[in-house]
């Protein structure tokens, strides 16, 4: 009976996880094995800052997770001391915060991650960290959007005063 229980209690779990997999814009999975309690809590601050979701979870239910989801290629970074990473709002946070800390602490390992429902690699997800954030992002596309106006604004004040002098 008590058997029954844990192993409802451990689907439910597992559900949850896939249902985070699923719904997450960002998810990256790393090893934190070898950071103190000190760095992990800084770490935890961070990514809660960012509104980004740190769990550490045992493997075989993550496993089991990710094929609930149909995830396939998370075996191999399902391995060792595991937690991961998921946000619902922002694909680069994630990967940015998580870079930048293992830059600082090499206790710190990324192990790949899920993109927008895709599973990828170490190297992606360093690559979506080096990215610009959001905002970041969008204050250069307003700022290629507004040089043709800009452009524009400058030969009509030009024209203005070429016509001004000429009437002068």
């Amino acid at each position: 009976m008590a058997n029954e229980k844990v192993i409802a209690v451990k689907a439910d779990l597992v559900s949850e996880i896939a249902e985070k997999m699923q719904a997450s814009a960002g998810t990256i999975v790393v090893d934190y094995r070898g950071l103190t309690v000190d760095e992990v809590t800084e770490l935890r601050k961070q990514l809660r800052e960012a509104g980004v979701e740190f769990k550490v979870y045992k493997n075989g239910l993550l496993r089991r997770a990710a094929v609930q989801s149909n995830l396939e290629g998370l075996d191999e970074v399902f391995t060792g001391p595991t937690a991961i990473a998921f946000s619902n709002e922002d694909v680069i946070a994630p990967a940015k915060i998580l870079n930048n800390f293992s830059k600082d602490h090499k206790a710190l390992e990324l192990k790949g991650g899920i993109i927008e429902g895709k599973v990828t690699s170490v190297e992606d997800v360093k690559a979506l960290a080096e990215l610009p954030s959001r905002e970041g992002l969008l204050s250069m596309l307003l700022s290629v959007l507004q040089a043709p106006i800009r452009g524009l604004a400058v030969a009509t004040n030009a024209i203005a005063e070429q016509k001004e002098e000429q009437s002068a």
